[in-house]
């Protein structure tokens, strides 16, 4: 088979490396890809935004199967372009990506169909939002209902945190066309655990659960992020929480899509938390996490090809999802400034120190070759994963891996999967 993968973050790395462990590829192509992505595939130079361009692309080299990673072009129907011109994609379709192009949606889909999440609110006008502030108990959350890169929520502790937040996301629009809306959440507290699972419009197969670390400072501090790191299993997340979980949160939420015509194929991730009251939805994605993806796709003892072919084909309820016995720790080693101003372009060194780690992987996010160099690219420049038999020992080796490599102003935060230590 020839494979096209579309993006170009740590996401798409790992995705594309555990493709490469499928005896059905023969060919892996990535656009645009980046340069960790470069050693393992071949990259093209067309932007995720092109889609008729990418359509192109796949006719003429005689694409198999493409798989779109990031955001931004399955809520703009990609998949939908590729399914016009007779290709096989992984991804859902626009009219299923809208319940994470909309938090609107989302938050009105799970209150019709009664799957568990946080009280809200939902406001197109400010001042009708600042109305409904000055009465609200704090704290309180406020999330663009768009896109915003895994920026757009904010955590308000008074009155003048929330209008500052509502100013500066529907007057300011510091998240663009994405703050014409927002929802206005009740703060809700306990473990935070995401869980990604494949879907094929009619079944469900969650895989094992993630944590995310989403601010960008230690404890939990400083501005939201892509994500900072993440540890998988959860030690939070039980049987017991993911029996309940499957009952009303996973299966619901892809029947409560088909009845409303949006059939979901593709990958939905769950954002959860782990409330006194119950697990409750955060947020719904429509793709692999990333950071999560580092994390559990190295788990995954299936083949990751079979597994999206039986999606798209609608028989997932064939397959039998297994995932290794051990735990992996991902660290995001960032650009210092990130996810405000930071430099780029500086020299990466000490690569080279794990071309023959088994337990490794070093996952670029945000990186580009000039000659023989890789240099830094983003704010967010490599995930260095550590496999380990437990979560503190996968912890341990891959704080001990961000010491081997180098590159200016490098960033990281030193707690990634701290919680482990206090389960």
């Amino acid at each position: 088979m020839k494979i096209l993968i579309v993006g170009g973050g740590g996401r798409e790395h790992a995705i594309a490396w555990k493709i490469l462990k499928s005896s059905k590829v023969g060919k892996l192509y990535c656009a645009p890809g980046n340069a960790g992505i470069g050693e393992i595939a071949e990259c093209v130079d067309i932007p995720v935004t092109k889609h008729e361009e990418l359509a192109d692309f796949a006719l003429s080299e005689g694409i198999d199967l493409t798989v779109i990673g990031p955001d931004d072009p399955l809520a703009a129907g990609i998949v939908d372009v590729f399914e016009s011109r007779g290709l096989k994609v992984f991804g859902p379709r626009k009219n299923a990506a809208i319940i994470e192009s909309s938090k609107v949606f989302s938050k009105n889909l799970m209150k019709k169909y009664g799957i568990p999440t946080a009280a809200y609110e939902t406001f197109d006008c400010p001042d009708k939002a600042m109305e409904y502030l000055r009465t609200s108990k704090f704290p309180i959350v406020i999330k663009a209902d768009g896109l915003a890169l895994g920026k757009g929520v904010i955590i308000c502790n008074d009155f003048e945190e929330a209008e500052k937040a509502v100013k500066s996301i529907m007057i300011d629009k510091q998240f663009g066309m994405s703050g014409n809306k927002v929802v206005i959440e009740e703060f809700i507290t306990g473990p935070e655990v995401s869980t990604l699972a494949f879907c094929d419009g009619t079944h469900i197969l969650p895989m094992t659960s993630a944590q995310d670390h989403k601010r960008a400072k230690d404890n939990d501090m400083g501005l939201n992020t892509g994500g900072m790191g993440t540890f998988s299993p959860s030690p939070f997340y039980t049987e017991k929480i993911d029996d309940f979980c499957r009952r009303y949160i996973y299966q619901p939420t892809i029947d409560a899509m088909k009845a409303e015509g949006r059939d979901f194929v593709g990958i939905l991730f769950v954002g959860l938390m782990l409330t006194g009251d119950g697990p409750k939805v955060l947020e719904f994605n429509a793709r692999f996490g990333d950071p999560e993806a580092q994390v559990v796709l190295p788990r995954l003892k299936n083949d990751l090809v079979e597994v999206m072919e039986a999606c798209i084909e609608g028989r997932l309820d064939e397959i039998n999802l297994e995932f290794e016995d051990n735990a992996a720790v991902c660290v995001i080693l960032a650009s210092d400034g990130y996810p405000e101003h930071y430099e780029k372009g500086f020299e990466i060194q000490g690569l080279d120190s794990f071309l023959d780690k088994e337990d490794y992987f070093i996952f670029h996010s945000a990186t580009k070759k000039d000659n023989e160099r890789i240099l830094t690219n983003g704010g967010r420049v490599l995930g260095v994963t550590a496999i380990g038999k437990s979560l503190k020992e996968a912890r341990a080796k891959a704080y001990e891996g961000t010491e081997k490599i180098y590159f200016k102003n490098k960033y990281m935060r030193t707690d990634i999967g701290k919680a482990i230590e206090q389960k």
